[in-house]
C-alpha cells in the first residue's frame, strides 16, 4: 500500500504504477498533461517536496510519502497572479504546455522571488512549447514574480476592446489553471479504452488476421478488423485512398497503417490485448523515394499509379528570357520531412446514442471534416454523427486528417459503450502526416542590374503512403516558388509522388517553406553575381500594388512587401557580423477556384451575444478575435459576448482551420453578423432580442489553377514578410527581426505571439529539426526531434506592418503560416555571409547547432 499526498489530499494506492497514469486516470488531476510519456516535454511537471519533476517518469512507489503539488493546489493568490500575468503577457496559445510551465515557474519563484531573464529561461528549459517561441511565457513569469512581490496589482480588462487592442485572450484563465478540458481530460461512466494494431512492415500483403486470443484477454470488449466496417472502408481529404483498416489480401503502405482495433475496460488491457493479435504477412520491398517510385517498372503503390498529381505554372518565355539574361543561377535543394510535434497527442471520445448514432469529442482542425469522414465509414446520415470540439493542444496542419476519431466511433457503435482512444506520443509520431520532403531544382535569371528575368523550377514532393492534402501542398509550393517578386517569365513543374514513407500533408507553410528556402538562396547568389546586396535585389524586384504576380494575379492596394523590406534595412545593413535576409508571401484562404466560405451565427441568449461557428481554435485565438470584432461592430461590453465551441449540431460549417483563413473568412462572417445585430440594437435592447439569431457569411470567390483569364484571382489576399537573422562572432543566432504585413492587427499582442512562435518553428526547421527514417520506419523519439528549448532561443523582434484598407474582417490577413516561411532561408543567408559555404539542404550542415 502506498500513500500519495496530492495537493493536501491523501490517496491510498494498492499497486505500484506510473505516477502520471494514476494522477490523471485515478485521481483525475488533469492539469498535468501527457505530452510525451518519456520525460521530454514537461507538460506533466509537478512539485515533489518543492522540486519540479516530471510525473511521467515517476512511479507511485517513488512518490509515496512525499508532498505533491500541481496547479490545482496553488494558493488563491498564486492562481490570480499567474492567470493574470500569463494572460496579460499573451503567453497562452494552445495552452497544453501552460500548467507545466506554471509549476516550473513556481519552483523558481519559491526559491528566487526576483529572477533575472536568464534565470527564467533556465527554469523552463525542461518545458517545451510549440506555439509561442517562449518569449511571452518568459514575460508572463516575470510579471507573475512582480505581482507576487507586491510590486504591481493585476488590473481588470480595459473597457475598450476593439480592433487594434491587445486584450487578454478569452480562454487564457482556464488554460493557465488547467480547468479547460482537452479530450483526454474527459472521463465518463463505463468508458472503454481503445488501442490499435499497426502494420509490422511499410509494404506487405496481409495474409491473415486472428483476433481470437486478444478477445479472450481479461477486460476485452471488442476486436475489430476491416470486415467490421459497415460502409466505406477508405477515407481521405481529396482522394479516398487511406484505409480505415487494411483488409486481408491487401497491401500495407506504411508502418502507421491500422490492421485491427480493440476496446477494453482499461488502457493497459487494451494495449496488452493488441499484442496478442496474430497477423501473417508477405513482406514486400518498400519504395522509399520518389525516384524509385517513378522508375520504369516500379511496383504500383496505388491502383492509379505512383504519381499522385502534377502541377504546372507557365507564363511568358523562360527559354528566351534566360538566354538573354546577364546572370543565371541553377541549384538543387532538398528539404526533409518534419514532425508537427504539437503538444497534445491525438485523442477522441466516442459515445453511442439511443437513436443509433454517435457523438464524438475531438480536438482537431474541423469538426465537419471529421463528420463527413465518419458518416461515410458508418453509413449514417449527418444527424446521426455529431462531432464536438474540446480544446485543441496545437495542430499546425497535423490534425486535419482522421487519426483516432473514426476508430473510436466504430468501436463505440459496436460495443454500445463510450470509447476513448488516445495516442501515445510515439504512436502520434508514427501515424499522422508530416511536412513533405521535397527535392527542387531552381533556375533564376536576372539582367546586368539585378532585375529578375525568369524562373524555371522542378519540384518533387514525397507525399508518402496516402494523398492527404499532398496535391494542394504541391500547388502552393509551385504557385509561391517565385515569391513576392516580379517575374514575367516562369515555368514551374511540380510532381507529387506516392512512396511507402509516412504520409505527408498539411504543415504550417503548406509547401511554401520548402520552395521559399530554395528560391531565396538563389536570389542571394544572383545578387552576388551582380555586385549588389541581397536587400537591394529584393527591393528592386518586390511587388507593388497594381503589379502582376507569377500566377497572373494583379496585386491589391494592401500589398506591403516593400514596407517590410524598408522596416529591416537599417538593422540588416548595420550589423557588424553576418546578417541574413529572406522574404516570403503566403495566401490567405484556400483559393484556386475551390469553395471557401466562412459562416457564423450570433445567437442572443440570456442577454449575451453568443458567436456560433465551427472555426477551430488550434492556438491562434479565434475566440478572442471574434470577440473583438463583435465589440467593434456593436459596442457590446466584453462580458456580453461569448464564443461557443465547434459542434456539428449547433455551429455552422466555417471550413477547416487551414490556409491562414479563419481570421479573414470567419472573421468577416462575424463582422457581417455583428452588423446585423448592431442594426437590430437600434430598435431593441440586447435583452429584448433574446432568442434571435443573426447570420453572417463570407464567400471567397477565386479562379481555378491555370484559368484562361489574363489575370485570374488565385487567392482573395496575400500576406508578405521579410525576416533578418543576425549571427554573433561565434556563429550563433543572436537575434531575428520579423517584419510582417498583417493587413490590420486585430490584436497586436496575439499577432506578436504568432510571429514569435512561427520564427521558433522556422529556426528549428533551419538548424535542427529532422524526421529520420530507416527503411520507411521513423526512428526519432520526441526528445530527439530537435525542437528548440527556451535557453536556445535568440531574441525576436516583431515589426507589424498595417496597410490594408479592405473592409473584410476590418482588413485582417493571415499570419499563422507566413511567420515560419522565410526563417530558414534567412538563416542560410546569414551563414553564407559568415563563411561563404553554400548550404542547399535542411537542416543546415556545419553550424554550431547541428546535433
Amino acid at each position: 500500500m502506498y500513500s500519495i499526498d496530492i495537493n493536501g489530499t491523501v490517496f491510498s494506492v494498492q499497486d505500484d504504477m506510473n505516477l502520471l497514469d494514476f494522477l490523471r486516470d485515478e485521481a483525475h488531476v488533469t492539469s498535468l498533461k501527457n505530452g510525451c510519456g518519456e520525460g521530454a516535454c514537461g507538460a506533466c511537471m509537478l512539485l515533489v517536496d518543492g522540486k519540479a519533476m516530471r510525473a511521467c517518469i515517476l512511479t507511485v512507489a517513488k512518490a509515496s510519502g512525499k508532498k505533491l503539488l500541481t496547479v490545482e493546489g496553488l494558493s488563491d493568490q498564486e492562481k490570480e497572479a499567474y492567470s493574470w500575468a500569463f494572460a496579460e503577457a499573451g503567453a497562452v496559445q494552445c495552452g497544453f504546455c501552460i500548467p507545466g510551465m506554471i509549476i516550473s515557474a513556481k519552483a523558481l519563484l519559491d526559491k528566487n522571488p526576483n529572477p533575472t531573464p536568464q534565470d527564467i529561461k533556465q527554469s523552463i528549459r525542461g518545458n517545451i512549447c510549440r506555439c509561442t517561441g517562449y518569449v511571452k511565457i518568459e514575460q508572463g513569469i516575470s510579471l507573475a514574480a512582480q505581482v507576487l512581490r507586491g510590486e504591481i496589482t493585476p488590473k481588470s480588462q480595459p473597457s475598450g476592446a476593439g480592433i487594434g487592442t491587445s486584450i487578454q485572450r478569452v480562454d487564457a484563465r482556464e488554460k493557465v489553471l488547467g480547468t479547460g478540458q482537452y479530450v483526454d481530460d474527459m472521463h465518463v461512466d463505463n468508458m472503454l479504452h481503445a488501442a490499435v494494431l499497426r502494420a509490422k512492415y511499410p509494404r506487405a500483403i496481409v495474409k491473415s488476421i486472428d483476433v481470437s486470443e486478444a478477445l479472450a484477454y481479461p477486460g476485452m470488449e471488442a476486436a475489430l478488423t476491416a470486415d467490421d466496417i459497415p460502409a466505406d472502408r477508405n477515407h481521405g481529404h481529396i482522394f479516398p485512398d487511406w484505409p480505415t483498416m487494411v483488409s486481408i489480401g491487401n497491401e500495407t503502405r506504411y508502418v502507421g497503417d491500422a490492421i485491427a482495433i480493440v476496446a477494453a475496460r482499461t488502457k493497459k488491457q487494451a494495449r496488452e490485448a493488441v499484442k496478442l493479435i496474430k497477423v501473417e504477412y508477405e513482406e514486400l520491398k518498400p519504395i522509399l523515394s520518389p525516384t524509385e517510385a517513378l522508375a520504369e517498372g516500379a511496383p504500383q503503390i496505388h491502383v492509379k499509379g505512383n504519381l499522385l498529381s502534377t502541377t504546372k505554372i507557365k507564363r511568358g518565355n523562360t527559354e528566351e528570357a534566360l538566354a538573354k539574361s546577364a546572370h543565371v543561377v541553377t541549384h538543387r535543394y532538398t528539404t526533409p520531412p518534419t514532425e508537427h510535434a504539437f503538444m497534445e497527442p491525438e485523442s477522441a471520445l466516442a459515445i453511442p446514442q439511443d437513436d443509433g448514432g454517435v457523438t464524438i469529442y475531438v480536438g482537431d482542425q474541423s469538426v465537419y471534416d471529421d463528420q463527413h469522414g465518419i458518416m461515410a465509414m458508418l453509413g449514417l446520415p449527418a444527424e446521426k454523427v455529431r462531432v464536438i470540439s474540446k480544446l485543441v493542444g496545437g495542430g499546425f496542419g497535423g490534425k486535419e486528417d482522421l487519426s483516432v476519431q473514426h476508430h473510436a466511433a466504430l468501436l463505440a457503435l459496436k460495443t454500445q459503450k463510450p470509447v476513448k482512444l488516445t495516442f501515445t506520443r510515439q504512436e502520434s509520431i508514427l501515424v499522422h502526416p508530416k511536412r513533405h520532403a521535397m527535392e527542387m531544382e531552381i533556375t533564376t535569371g536576372c539582367d546586368e542590374k539585378g532585375k529578375l528575368t525568369a524562373m524555371v523550377a522542378k519540384i518533387v514532393a514525397d507525399t508518402g503512403a496516402y494523398a492527404s492534402l499532398g496535391t494542394a501542398v504541391l500547388q502552393r509550393a509551385c504557385t509561391h516558388a517565385s515569391g513576392p517578386y516580379i517575374f514575367d517569365n516562369v515555368d514551374i513543374t511540380g510532381l507529387c509522388v506516392y512512396t511507402n514513407n509516412p504520409p505527408a500533408g498539411a504543415f504550417r507553410g503548406f509547401g511554401v517553406t520548402q520552395s521559399c528556402f530554395a528560391a531565396e538562396i538563389n536570389l542571394d547568389l544572383l545578387a552576388e553575381k551582380v555586385g549588389i546586396s541581397p536587400w537591394e535585389i529584393r527591393y528592386m524586384n518586390a511587388l507593388e500594388p497594381g503589379m502582376v504576380n507569377s500566377t497572373g494575379q494583379i496585386t491589391d492596394e494592401g500589398t506591403a512587401i516593400k514596407e517590410t523590406l524598408r522596416a529591416v534595412r537599417e538593422v540588416y545593413e548595420s550589423h557588424p557580423y553576418a546578417a541574413g535576409i529572406a522574404c516570403a508571401m503566403k495566401n490567405t484562404g484556400i483559393g484556386v477556384g475551390l469553395p471557401d466560405v466562412g459562416r457564423v451565427n450570433i445567437k442572443i441568449q440570456d442577454g449575451k451575444a453568443v458567436v456560433l461557428t465551427s472555426a477551430a481554435c488550434i492556438g491562434q485565438g479565434f475566440a478572442t478575435i471574434a470577440t473583438q470584432i463583435v465589440y467593434e461592430a456593436t459596442g457590446l461590453s466584453l462580458e456580453k459576448i461569448e464564443v461557443g465551441s465547434p459542434d456539428t449540431c449547433s455551429t455552422p460549417n466555417s471550413g477547416t482551420t487551414t490556409a491562414s483563413r479563419q481570421t479573414m473568412f470567419s472573421g468577416e462572417a462575424v463582422r457581417q453578423a455583428s452588423l446585423k445585430l448592431q442594426q437590430a440594437m437600434h430598435e431593441s435592447s440586447i435583452d429584448e432580442l433574446n432568442g434571435q439569431e443573426f447570420y453572417g457569411e463570407y464567400f471567397g470567390k477565386t479562379d481555378p489553377m491555370n484559368s484562361d483569364k489574363p489575370n485570374p484571382v488565385s487567392h482573395v489576399a496575400y500576406s508578405y514578410a521579410t525576416q533578418v537573422v543576425l549571427l554573433n562572432e561565434q556563429g550563433m543566432i543572436e537575434k531575428v527581426i520579423a517584419a510582417h504585413d498583417v493587413g490590420r492587427a486585430i490584436n497586436p499582442k496575439a499577432i506578436e505571439g504568432q510571429i514569435e512562435g512561427g520564427v521558433c518553428m522556422g529556426l528549428g526547421y533551419a538548424i535542427r529539426e529532422d524526421f529520420p527514417l530507416l527503411n520507411g520506419v521513423p526512428t526519432a523519439k520526441y526528445a530527439k526531434l530537435g525542437l528548440l528549448r527556451s535557453t536556445e532561443m535568440p531574441e525576436i523582434e516583431t515589426v507589424i506592418i498595417e496597410k490594408n484598407s479592405s473592409p473584410l474582417a476590418y482588413g485582417a490577413k493571415g499570419v499563422g503560416e507566413i511567420s515560419s516561411i522565410p526563417t530558414a532561408p534567412a538563416v542560410a543567408s546569414a551563414y553564407y555571409k559568415l563563411d561563404g559555404k553554400l548550404r542547399t539542404s535542411l537542416p543546415l550542415q556545419e553550424t554550431p547547432y547541428k546535433k
